[in-house]
């Protein structure tokens, strides 16, 4: 049993147990599309934000504003997108509608007029429905950014084959969306939204484990032997018969409660690399583009010495991160049509006496 001291998930073990923020996901209409955009909006008057690329391709948008050193104070949405760097127009769709709702940076003496700053990450899924130009574009992220604004405070969070997660693959695996919080002995919530779409892997091969489940204070469980024997061999054949090189990329979203400074954040968002890395291995190739975004609402205020506590707030990214890439992974569904077949790993290891428990 967790004593006082162990962090404990959230309500919803969601991005949205931070008060005011919101998710929405939007898909690629058609039938040799397998691709959509995620996108996490602020509340009303932004977050401040922060964000750290490790990956050695990374497809990005507005990243340089979130520098400390630079003007730009706080943002009021960030977009996860499929469709490689093509999916980052999903953006503009964003960008014009937080416009319209008279949000972002005030350039001029009216009420509407501002520039929406609107960082974005991209992962690749080109040509895994079949269709090579089948991807997200501003309709797209429009879409998601509306669907976000139209949940309520404190909604449930998809989770599996939905938004950017859409034609995500994490090493051999059909990858996904996950979510997931913590809430600190201090009291702040700290919560992770990943967008699994791994070169590396995610399951031990040794075993069948998922990277991520060791170390997170429950025993992993582990599959049958013959399952996990029988789960190799199935993915091997897919993989002699798909051919090609990997072209990937994780992208998460942390945000909390805290009131941190921009450098803080920016803290943050390097040290929640961490835990992406406990559930991925190897990670940050350069194939990848890992990337995370940090966004503070700042409704929780800090100590006069914050030492403490933000140490606890850095641990506790990591192992929300850690936790979201597992939640993804167990959530996802396969795919299977013209552009190859992409089985989940509830497709190959149904045996495991937890493999429905995320399920969306």
């Amino acid at each position: 049993m967790p004593d006082d001291e162990t962090p404990l998930p959230g309500p919803l073990d969601a991005l949205t147990d931070v008060a005011g923020i919101r998710v929405g996901h939007a898909r690629v209409p058609g039938d040799g599309a397998l691709s959509g955009t995620t996108v996490v909006l602020a509340p009303t008057g932004g977050a401040v934000a922060a964000v750290d690329v490790r990956g050695g391709g990374p497809g990005t948008r507005e990243t340089d504003a979130l520098d400390p050193r630079n003007l730009v104070q706080r943002v009021d949405a960030v977009v996860l997108t499929g469709g490689s760097a093509y999916g980052l127009d999903a953006a503009s769709g964003v960008m014009a509608w937080l416009e319209e709702q008279g949000r972002g940076v005030p350039v001029g003496p009216g009420p509407g007029q501002v520039v929406p700053v609107v960082p974005a990450a991209c992962l690749f899924d080109l040509g895994r429905g079949g269709d090579w130009r089948a991807r997200p574009d501003a309709s797209t992220g429009r879409a998601a950014v509306e669907a976000a604004a139209a949940t309520g405070v404190g909604a449930p969070v998809t989770e599996g084959t939905v938004g950017a997660g859409t034609g995500a693959v994490a090493g051999e695996l059909k990858g996904g969306v996950g979510t997931a919080s913590l809430r600190t002995p201090d009291g702040t919530t700290v919560a992770a939204l990943a967008v699994v779409n791994a070169a590396g892997s995610v399951v031990d091969p040794r075993t069948g484990v998922l990277y991520g489940e060791y170390g997170t204070g429950e025993p992993p469980v582990h599959p049958a032997p013959a399952t996990h024997e029988a789960a190799r061999r199935r993915l091997a054949e897919l993989r002699d018969a798909r051919g090609g090189g990997p072209f990937n990329t994780t992208i998460a979203v942390v945000a909390t409660d805290a009131a941190l400074t921009r450098a803080q954040a920016q803290k943050l968002a390097g040290t929640a690399h961490d835990g992406l890395a406990r559930a991925v291995r190897p990670v940050h190739l350069l194939t990848d583009g890992d990337t995370v975004f940090v966004l503070a609402t700042g409704r929780t205020p800090l100590p006069p010495e914050p030492t403490s506590t933000l140490n606890g707030i850095l641990a506790a990214g990591a192992d929300v991160l850690a936790r979201a890439v597992v939640k993804a992974v167990r959530a996802a569904r396969g795919a299977e049509g013209p552009g190859g077949t992409f089985l989940s790993y509830s497709d190959l290891y149904a045996d495991r006496t937890d493999h429905h428990k995320d399920a969306p």
